[in-house]
């Protein structure tokens, strides 16, 4: 293949690395602090349209032959996820102050995980996967200690980095006995080792698939996850929660392929995401604080987006995309939505959003209309990609496993509607928090408010680009 297709195929890649290149160079030249964070939006909003116009012109190509390879669905999920990180760059914006500033370092880091991101929705071998997955990674590890109003940031840092390791391992291992009984890397020899009965290679099968349960914070694997997203500051607590969560599972879609779940599998599948459906719900109910109720929030959506994996191959992508768009968009929304605060570590304590509509009623209607979508109160986007999960797993047959996630789900809709009881039914907090409200805060609420408006008004123009 020429250069030419190269460039054409990697487009959204070689963006992504244009960004990193102007923002190390703008921190070497001290122009980082004001400079950093517009060239990061100009360079993932590039990155976006390409990977779009590619997937909406219906290219493929394989640049790499076994290796690298793309077509409209990868690039499609390549734009959901890079649009998805435009708002994160905004909240981050609207966090940036004169004691404040992260510098260009959080824009480079954030480009780089970026660009780990991209590689892994374009992966056909274990290797390009497990590149992608360390390049998205190793950057976030990083981001988490830069929370320099928290503490606690450092710990944080350090459970993020031995979950992340241990995946990392996981995967490793898993690959390698793959590779011992296939004698190849390709991404499809796992999908051909799902009804496999080599005991060899179900043990490998398992422990690839462990990796991605680590990595997505499914139970019993989660422990430090909540840790990691309370420790952590705002723009990196979304990201976390909405971008590497995306990046797992739109991976495990093409890992999966057109492979069919059978015994042991199919059990592992069902029941360890049924299992973070009811205890992620449960646990969020306990929570004092906003961002630690959402970390356990979403391991219990993580749940859902595994259930996905029941039902039939074709109809894989489509869900999990969905539901991803929806789930993003609405976590984002909460971020975007938060009031700031000179003290991060009380900007989302539940008791100080009491009486915020009186405060603030943008923020407590934006929040408000959040906790409801991921409630899955209909006509709500949150409740349409609900509905599209647990439709193909009973259209597959698993009628018992659908009506077990169904009631897992119900217990979600308590600690949901308590945020909106706090900010629209109580008092206000004996001492608020709030700060001044920042345009650009505003701006990605907007953003992030009409797109999941499209997504709720025309599911079905939205899923037929999957």
């Amino acid at each position: 293949m020429n250069a030419q297709a190269i460039l054409t195929a990697m487009l959204p890649e070689h963006l992504l690395l244009i960004g990193i290149v102007l923002t190390v160079i703008l921190e070497i030249a001290g122009k980082a602090r004001h400079a950093a964070l517009p060239v990061a939006l100009i360079s993932v909003g590039a990155a976006t349209v390409a990977a779009a116009w590619l997937a909406l012109s219906g290219y493929s190509a394989a640049p790499f032959a076994g290796q690298f390879s793309v077509s409209p669905g990868p690039l499609m999920a390549k734009a959901m996820v890079l649009a998805l990180a435009l708002p994160v760059l905004l909240i981050a914006g609207s966090d940036f102050g004169p004691e404040g500033s992260y510098g260009g370092e959080f824009s480079t880091l954030l480009l780089s995980s970026l660009y780990g991101v991209c590689l892994m929705q374009s992966a056909d071998s274990f290797m390009t996967l497990f590149l992608g997955l360390e390049i998205m990674s190793l950057p976030v590890y990083v981001l988490v200690l830069l929370a320099w109003r928290r503490p606690q940031a450092a710990e944080a840092a350090l459970k993020y980095l031995v979950l992340g390791g241990a995946a990392s391992a996981t995967l490793l291992m898993g690959a390698s006995l793959l590779y011992g009984a296939s004698g190849s890397l390709d991404l499809a020899t796992f999908a051909q080792a799902l009804s496999s009965t080599d005991p060899l290679v179900r043990t490998a099968v398992v422990l690839v698939l462990l990796s991605f349960f680590l990595k997505a914070a499914i139970v019993p694997f989660h422990a430090w996850a909540p840790d990691a997203y309370e420790g952590a500051s705002v723009p990196v607590t979304a990201f976390m929660a909405v971008i590497v969560k995306a990046a797992v599972l739109l991976a495990a879609v093409r890992l999966f392929g057109e492979g069919r779940l059978v015994s042991p599998v199919l059990e592992i599948v069902a029941v360890l995401p049924l299992v973070s459906i009811v205890w992620g719900n449960l646990a969020a109910m306990r929570q004092p604080n906003l961002r630690r109720m959402i970390a356990y929030s979403s391991i219990a959506h993580a749940g859902y987006l595994f259930y996905a994996f029941l039902g039939e191959p074709e109809g894989r992508l489509q869900a999990v995309a969905f539901y991803l768009l929806a789930y993003g968009l609405l976590n984002l929304l909460v971020f975007t939505a938060l009031p700031p605060a000179a003290d991060d570590g009380e900007r989302d304590k539940l008791e100080n959003l009491k009486g915020l509509f009186h405060r603030n009623p943008f923020a407590a209607l934006m929040i408000g209309l959040a906790m409801l979508s991921l409630a899955g109160i209909p006509p709500l986007p949150g409740f349409i990609a609900k509905f599209l999960i647990f439709k193909n797993v009973i259209a597959a047959g698993y009628v018992s496993y659908a009506v077990l996630g169904l009631v897992g789900s119900f217990l979600g809709i308590y600690f949901y509607f308590r945020v909106i009881q706090f900010m629209f039914m109580s008092p206000d907090a004996a001492a608020p928090v709030d700060g001044p409200v920042r345009r650009i805060a505003v701006t990605a609420s907007l953003a992030c408010l009409g797109a999941a408006l499209v997504v709720a008004v025309f599911p079905g123009w939205v899923m037929a680009h999957w």
